[in-house]
């Protein structure tokens, strides 16, 4: 009885995260533009919202871990793989804009106390 509880609860944390995923990365393949995609010499933005959203309609239809799995490899690779390539270039890095060294701090550059 305890164990088909954390199964039923297990499942359903799987069930989540994957659609959760699924829905992030259908939602930055949908969000980059189309010429990125060429210019990154990737598949094209149709090609990744055709998989990505399969991927999310047979995850909230047929929540099946076979099909939870293939979907979830489909959106790490679109995220592993295209997603960086698209903001690369798009000129989109998300993280430090002015282009500091590794040893700048949030107001300036960190000298170590000196």
């Amino acid at each position: 009885m305890l164990r088909d509880g954390f199964d039923s609860l297990l499942s359903l944390v799987m069930f989540l995260i994957f659609t959760g995923f699924a829905v992030a990365a259908l939602a930055f393949a949908a969000m980059a533009r189309e010429d990125a995609y060429r210019a990154a010499e990737k598949q094209t933005k149709k090609f990744w919202l055709i998989i990505l959203g399969i991927n999310l309609a047979l995850n909230l239809i047929f929540p099946m871990l076979f099909l939870q799995i293939a979907g979830v490899i489909a959106a790490i690779v679109f995220m592993v793989d295209v997603r960086p390539a698209l903001q690369q270039v798009s000129g989109g890095g998300g993280g430090r804009r002015g282009g500091g060294s590794s040893s700048d701090g949030p107001y300036g550059p960190y000298n170590g106390g000196r």
